[in-house]
């Protein structure tokens, strides 16, 4: 996946998915060659659609009279609805919050309503679900474009720091303490933290980011909640994260990038924005892809073990364009029981990436490395 600034140029390739940016154009003539519209409620403001200028036009979840959509469609325009019964938005303009994933209605969470669709045919959809899946799942892309800001030659003007590590780590674990940490001195530093969206190292990632900016106690005192429920099976693991967020309801903007695919993880209530794809596939290769100021790597099993590879085999041949730093935070994990440090050393040697790797056991030291190593262009 290549992300790209879109281009906000009448007729070239516009999305418009803002009325603002739609009566700016109204100013500027009524074409909408080569458009896509998306979202949009067009049904407040009475236009005349017999002025524009229609070609290679979209109109995706709009809301408009039936007669303005038969007149649209008679000059050329594509019009895609959503079925009704569809429980989440394949049109959506802006990443989740928890909060909306949270939000119950008859008992169940919008969260798990979408997984419990999505479950029915998950090995084997038909056309239209994948479609729609596929849909949403662009939608998010370019909400997490517009969020990370990225430019033409494929870097973010926030310096997104990804965090990974083992989903089942509790709690009360000493290296969910250290990811805290680690976390919240990035998010102090002018770092965007990003993780998975999980449970385990993944909320700890989010939580230390949330916390960025409060008095170490915070950490202490946080964690002293979230260790009444320190497994995300357990009883109360939603109810002590409310409860941490009650204390400090005012917390620093970071980034979860979950998957429908892995249902029984729950999205952490620690990010601000959530990006959560149907796709793990394209969920794995976005988060590792936006992460060009580096990849911090706390303790994991097999999942966090294949990120490592497939970030590496990113930065081996500079597939986003960067070579982004590679950080282990764990010597006995990545030296001595699987030694997969000493093997990336010897697969990067003589390549770019080989002095971006460092291992180290304190959070400092992680961000004494990331100031000091900066993505590296492939120019």
């Amino acid at each position: 996946m290549t992300f790209q600034r879109p281009k906000f140029i009448a007729s070239e390739e516009q999305i418009i998915n803002q009325i603002s940016t739609f009566e700016g154009l109204l100013k500027n003539g009524h074409s909408l060659v080569n458009c896509t519209v998306q979202a949009l409620d067009f049904r407040p403001l009475k236009l005349d659609w017999g002025n524009f200028k229609i070609k290679n036009t979209l109109f995706l979840g709009c809301q408009m009279s039936l007669d303005d959509e038969m007149l649209l469609r008679k000059k050329g325009a594509n019009i895609y609805h959503a079925p009704e019964d569809l429980p989440y938005d394949p049109f959506r303009t802006q990443l989740y919050t928890w909060q909306e994933l949270c939000k119950t209605v008859n008992d169940q969470s919008h969260d798990l309503r979408v997984y419990d669709h999505f479950s029915t045919q998950r090995f084997n959809p038909t056309i239209n679900e994948a479609l729609w899946q596929r849909i949403h799942d662009h939608a998010i892309d370019n909400s997490l474009r517009k969020l990370l800001k990225f430019d033409d030659q494929g870097m973010t003007d926030r310096r997104c720091v990804a965090i990974m590590g083992g989903h089942s780590m509790a709690r009360t674990a000493s290296c969910y303490h250290k990811t805290v940490v680690t976390a919240k001195l990035l998010g102090e530093h002018g770092y965007f933290v990003a993780s998975g969206g999980g449970p385990g190292i993944m909320e700890a990632a989010n939580l230390g980011a949330y916390l960025a900016g409060q008095p170490a106690s915070a950490v202490d005192k946080a964690l002293d909640i979230l260790k009444e429920a320190p497994h995300y099976t357990d009883e109360g693991y939603h109810e002590t994260a409310l409860a941490v967020l009650a204390a400090y309801p005012e917390g620093q903007d970071n980034l979860a990038i979950p998957t429908w695919f892995y249902g029984h993880e729950p999205s952490n209530l620690f990010a601000s924005h959530i990006a959560k794809y149907f796709s793990n596939s394209i969920r794995e290769d976005t988060l590792l892809a936006v992460a060009l100021y580096g990849i911090v790597y706390a303790p994991g099993s097999a999942g966090t073990t294949q990120e490592i590879f497939m970030d590496a085999a990113q930065n081996h041949y500079a597939t986003f364009n960067y070579y982004s730093p590679m950080v282990f935070l764990g010597r006995e994990r990545y030296e001595i029981e699987t030694m997969l440090y000493p093997l990336l050393r010897q697969l990067s040697f003589g390549k770019t990436y080989h002095d971006l790797m460092c291992l180290t056991d304190e959070p400092t030291e992680v961000l004494a490395f990331l100031q000091t190593h900066q993505p590296i262009s492939k120019a």
